[in-house]
Order: structure tokens, then sequence, then C-alpha cells
């Protein structure tokens, strides 16, 4: 509880990084925040495009339609890039800011929290998308859209923990961004995105167990598109990861920021 109490002490700081970030990943061009609806909105036409009329791909079995597979992985992917994003960033980002670390005193750990609370923004715009596109295409919306926040928030925790693991570690070794740029697509395709883990073979399913991102798209799909409630036992799973790596990772960053400003 210290380390929320913590980041609570240090909220005015970080909406202000995360109003900053908005507005910077926008400056310079002509629509500027619209992007943020336009860019969910084509990637969802696309998707439905290519999948509908050029694969005719289905999801799960045959009785499924292909606007429900585009939304499946829509939905799959604002899931996914929930975590992506921060990790992504995460190894140039005490580097980036480097002059908060060898001029005054600043409270670092907020800077990968700064960079969820920017990501989640983007990502709820897309989850808006994703609702209202489902709304007009099957005329459903869910009840079980306010667990959102429940099945999302151990994939926070497990992201931030995350990233200040990376964080630090890319002050030390600058090839970790390659590395975890690897990792990222290796992880994208070994997710339930494209597909569904029902229709794996079981020796393989077995394996998405240890993927605990996996365990959260499949829940996202559940509450959003299904109406249906999440697996109550992958859920306290994620919650055990998710706050494990959390408090793990924070330990970790307060011991190695030490010696930020000896190699910055």
């Amino acid at each position: 509880m210290q380390l929320i109490k913590a980041l609570w002490y240090h909220k005015n700081l970080i909406s202000q990084f995360i109003i900053r970030d908005v507005i910077a990943r926008y400056r310079g061009s002509y629509l500027g925040i619209l992007w943020s609806f336009i860019n969910p909105l084509l990637m969802l036409v696309v998707y439905t495009f290519v999948f509908s009329e050029i694969f005719k791909a289905k999801w799960g079995t045959d009785n499924g339609s292909t606007m429900e597979y585009a939304l499946m992985i829509f939905c799959g992917l604002i899931t996914f890039n929930i975590f992506a994003e921060l990790l992504g960033k995460a190894p140039s980002l005490i580097i980036n800011h480097s002059s908060y670390v060898t001029k005054v005193v600043f409270p670092l750990e907020i800077l990968p929290v700064s960079i969820m609370g920017s990501t989640l923004i983007h990502s709820g715009i897309s989850l808006l998308i994703l609702i209202f596109s489902n709304l007009i295409a099957f005329r459903e919306i869910h009840w079980t859209l306010i667990l959102i926040p429940i099945v999302l928030l151990p994939l926070i925790f497990l992201s931030i923990g995350i990233g200040w693991v990376l964080s630090s570690l890319g002050v030390y070794l600058r090839d970790i961004g390659q590395i975890v740029g690897i990792i990222l697509q290796a992880m994208m395709l070994l997710s339930p995105i494209f597909y569904s883990v029902s229709t794996l073979p079981s020796t393989y399913q077995l394996l998405f167990a240890f993927n605990p991102v996996s365990y959260v798209i499949e829940d996202m799909r559940l509450i959003v598109l299904q109406g249906q409630l999440p697996h109550f036992y992958s859920l306290i799973i994620e919650y055990a990861i998710g706050i494990l790596i959390f408090y793990a990772g924070y330990i970790w960053f307060n011991k190695s920021r030490k010696g930020f400003s000896d190699v910055l």
C-alpha cells in the first residue's frame, strides 16, 4: 500500500506527463487528437475487409461471421497493445529523460506509470469504437462491460512492473530495446489474438497457460463481445501474477536507480 500511496501523492505530476505525452504524439498534425479515433477506426475497417472479403475467415466454428472475426481480433489487439506499448518504450524511458536523473530530484518511478496512463486513453478510445461496432453489427451491448476495469487492472500492474525493470535495464544495457522488440513480436504471435485458444490442440493449449496476457485477452472477449463473465480462477491468477510483478519491479527499480547518475 505504501507504493500506491507514493504514486497517489504524485498524481498531479503523473497527470501532467500523461497530457504531455498525448499532445506530443499528435503535435504538428492537422487533425491532432482526432487521429486517436481515426487510427483504430481505419484499423477495424481494414481487418473487416481483409478477413471478410479475402480470407472469408470465421471465428471458432463455421457458424461464426466474418465481422465477428474482425471484432475478436480487434479486441485482442487492443488488449495486447496495453501491454506492449509501455514495454516497447520502457528500455529508452530513463535515457530519454536523463536530465531528470542528473540535474533535479525527480520521482523517476512515475515515468512508466504516465506512459501507461496515456496508453489507456488511446486504448479506451479504441474500446469505445469496438463496443459501438459490436452494437451496430449485432445489436448487442452487454452489462458485463462494467467489468472491463476489473479484467484490465492485473494487466496494468503486470505492465508497469515489467516496465520498471526494463527502464532500469535500459540504462545499463542499451541493446535491451532491440531484444524487447523481438520478444514483443513473438508474444503477439503466441498470444490468442488472431485465433482462439480453444481451437488449438490440447498440447499447445498448455503453452498458453504460461502467457499471462492470454488470460486477459480471452476474458476481455468474454465480457466485451460475448456478454459472459470472466473465468474466475484465471482472474485470480492474473491478479496474483500482476501484483507480484508490480511490487517486484518497483523493488528492482529502486535498487538499480542508485547507479543511474554514474552511467548517464
